[in-house]
């Protein structure tokens, strides 16, 4: 049991706060010990459902991605007991727990409650939990955990205080005439649903339920159930931090079990990061009322002007491999100009690919995709004309990694882009592989067209990054391709740190953006305008001829 030193809470009316005396803060809010999760000692996840921790009938087994061991028994809802969730959000009001008009006083309540999360993910010990339970059920490197907790951490600290309120911000716009105004407002949608992977345990759902909670709606979390014990870690951190235990309903359930829950609770809006086949079904189920950050086929198009290749190739490393490769934003296909083919930018590559390995999981278990898909898709590759393995494509040796996951060595297979753009290749060339897995091809000086011709063709617009430093070379492209989070100069990126800068796709309309004010402006709320209109009237008014 982890016993994590916390923040003085302060009192306030009608919020749940609880006062103690900071020299006795020593709290306990874990429930587990990250490090001591195993088959002889395995973890349990329960569900949270009208203010109260509840279990069920039904547990699912998780197995240790690393050793096949079960180490985790999650509580899932089948679809007889998801009655309790189906009330718990029909009791919220289409207007939300609070709005400008109504409980404003909860806008300060969860600028606090972000105060005092932030300290506690600030505090060494408490970061190191949750970045070993992070590594634990998604396995990536230490750094890249830890990276995760910070960017919660900083996402937090950005909200503190009154910047919650600053969020419903509002505006007025002049009348007609004497006592008339009309003001534009950020209205709460009341009940919705958050839906997230497995790949950011933390980051996405914690940033994603905040914003929701923020503008005054109250969400069911759903979290995979194969990650989901960081996030009923972090709910219990939460609690302790302030936030009402009525707020948020957590729940563990298969997708079939949550499809019935959104179809008869009827949420307003649902939140869905994930697969691009889930989202359409989603969005035809639930009539449009959807938000989603989806599949992420991710481009990097490396420009005429070549420097610091060695920088350039690390990157290439980093945005490719690092978690191996399960970023939606990952690197999947490089398009390299021809000036970059003499110089040492792919042995470098390989050579940083290469290096990565199991002990210190900067390579580890893919856990959507197995082994034996990788290789096949990689074989269908190889029937392309001119197409070859330039690194990798062999399964990764001594480990005991279960086979219902995937574990292949940092693959990049070339494909030329005269075999890319034909219809016959192109759809196998732009499949997601949710892995360390990515296509390389080359352009000639006058092939740009072409690299635009690929681009056009994709369906998901999420990240893209072109490396150059010459601006009208970085217009060209940028000007004509329409992803939404986009990186361009010698230090642009695919995959980056979303508390900072918007971060989602673009072109849909059903798009849904994370980490800044305009993502939760957008996603958790929508605009109300109010007029008012006082008068007075006119001296000698009189009623005037129907019209």
């Amino acid at each position: 049991m982890h016993k994590f030193v916390g923040l003085t809470i302060r009192a306030r009316a009608a919020q749940r706060l609880t006062s103690f005396n900071h020299s006795r803060s020593l709290h306990s809010f874990a429930t587990v010990e990250a490090e001591e999760i195993s088959a002889s000692q395995p973890a349990e996840v329960n569900n949270l459902v009208q203010g109260k921790w509840t279990g069920s009938s039904s547990w699912n087994t998780i197995l240790d991605p690393l050793n096949g061991e079960p180490f985790i028994k999650v509580a899932e809802v089948d679809e007889s007991g998801i009655q309790p969730f189906v009330e718990s959000l029909s009791k919220c009001p289409k207007h939300g727990l609070h709005n400008p008009f109504k409980s404003p006083e909860r806008y300060l309540l969860y600028g606090d409650i972000s105060v005092k999360a932030a300290h506690m993910l600030s505090q060494p010990k408490v970061a190191n939990f949750f970045t070993r339970l992070v590594q634990r059920v998604s396995p990536k490197s230490y750094h890249q955990a830890l990276t995760e907790v910070t960017v919660t951490q900083k996402f937090l600290e950005n909200f503190c205080g009154d910047q919650v309120r600053f969020l419903a911000r509002s505006f007025s716009v002049p009348g007609n005439h004497l006592g008339q105004q009309s003001h534009g407002f950020r209205w709460p949608y009341g009940p919705v649903a958050i839906i997230t992977p497995f790949n950011f345990p933390l980051e996405i759902p914690v940033l994603q339920l905040m914003g929701a909670l923020y503008m005054g709606n109250k969400p069911i979390l759903k979290v995979d159930s194969k990650v989901s014990i960081v996030m009923e870690q972090m709910m219990r951190l939460l609690h302790y931090c302030g936030l009402p235990m009525e707020d948020v309903d957590f729940i563990n359930s298969d997708g079939k079990t949550m499809n019935k829950i959104l179809m008869e609770a009827n949420p307003r809006m649902t939140l869905f990061t994930g697969s691009s086949r889930v989202a359409e079904k989603l969005a035809v189920d639930l009539k449009g009322r959807v938000k989603l950050e989806d599949a992420g086929f991710d481009w990097k198009v490396l420009g005429p002007d070549v420097n610091e290749v060695d920088y350039v190739a690390w990157v290439c490393d980093q945005d490719a491999y690092a978690c191996s490769g399960q970023k939606c934003s990952a690197q999947s296909l490089l398009f390299m100009h021809e000036n970059w083919s003499g110089t040492s930018l792919l042995s470098k590559m390989k050579d940083l690919a290469e290096r990565r390995k199991l002990e210190d999981l900067t390579i580890g278990p893919v856990l959507t995709v197995t082994t034996e898909t990788m290789v096949e898709h990689m074989n269908k590759l190889l029937e392309i004309p001119g197409s070859k393995v330039l690194f990798g494509g062999k399964p990764l040796e001594n480990h005991s990694i279960p086979s219902i996951y995937g574990a292949i060595k940092p693959t990049a297979i070339f494909v030329p882009i005269e075999e890319i753009l034909k219809e016959k290749n192109y759809e196998v060339v732009t499949r997601e592989i949710f892995g360390p897995f990515q296509i390389v091809t080359e352009y000639k000086k006058d092939q740009l067209p072409l690299v635009l011709e690929a681009l056009e063709k994709m369906h998901a617009h999420l990240t893209a990054a072109v490396v150059s430093n010459d601006p009208i070379f970085l217009q060209e492209v940028i000007g004509n391709t329409v992803n939404g989070t986009t990186y361009g100069g010698l230090r642009a990126r695919t995959t980056g740190a979303p508390q900072n800068h918007w971060f989602g796709p673009a072109g849909d309309p059903r798009g849904a953006g994370i980490g800044t004010p305009e993502a939760i402006k957008l996603v958790w709320s929508c605009h109300r305008e109010i007029i008012y209109d006082f008068g007075p009237l006119p001296k000698n008014w009189e009623v005037p001829p129907s019209t």
